[in-house]
């Protein structure tokens, strides 16, 4: 009965190890997610993205944890657990599904970044129908987020220009994506507001929030 209660206390202590012990702390300006959910996001970010590929920016850097953070606060209760459970899978699924290596059984944000690679191969290519869709779950969120990035969109040369827009009915009922309506910023009165009707310089200024910031 001893050793009974001695394996269960010894597999309590490793499960709360590996669920809650050795994460790095959170960006509290992240209000959504937690500091568990931030590194296998980085972690899983930098893979999918990673620094020195294609494009210039990595997955952290292209600030693919910000946009998250903001997309999970804009989603229903439901999706939001279920976007929750997505991460906590993946982040421990090595348990069934391990990397390559001696110590391939380490949570995903743990792993070395070929290990990483490795596992996210392994789940996209998968046989396994339900492996292959939460693959293409996590990465669906990770490409809607890098490319949100105005340093990558000024990479890719898809920033938007600046120039004025007339208002329209639809700018007075809808908000920009994943905003509140209270971010509606458009009246009535200003759907006679005048625009320039001169053609667009494809080499002209950016919109400001897509501009490269001045160096300091």
């Amino acid at each position: 009965m001893v050793i009974v209660w001695l394996l269960c206390i010894g597999l309590a202590s490793w499960a709360v190890a590996r669920l809650a012990l050795g994460y790095p702390t959170g960006d509290r300006a992240l209000a959504q997610l937690s500091s568990h959910e931030q590194a296998f996001l980085r972690a899983a970010a930098d893979t999918v993205f990673p620094a020195g590929g294609e494009l210039p920016p990595s997955g952290s850097e292209a600030g693919v944890l910000r946009h998250v953070d903001r997309y999970v606060a804009s989603v229903s209760p439901r999706i939001r657990v279920l976007i929750r459970m997505l991460f906590f899978l993946l982040e421990h699924a090595t348990l069934v599904f391990p990397a390559p290596g001696w110590d391939g059984f380490r949570r995903f944000s743990a792993l070395s970044e070929a290990q990483r690679a490795a596992v996210l191969e392994a789940w996209g290519r998968s046989p396994l129908v339900l492996r292959r869709t939460v693959f293409q779950s996590l990465r669906a969120i990770l490409t809607m987020a890098y490319f949100s990035s105005p340093q990558v969109l000024r990479a890719i040369g898809l920033a938007p220009l600046a120039f004025e827009t007339p208002v329209v009915d639809a700018d007075l009922l809808y908000p920009a994506i994943g905003q509140p309506r209270a971010s509606i910023r458009f009246g009535v009165e200003d759907r006679d507001r005048p625009a320039a009707r001169t053609p667009l310089d494809p080499r002209g200024p950016l919109h400001p929030a897509y501009a490269e910031e001045p160096a300091r």
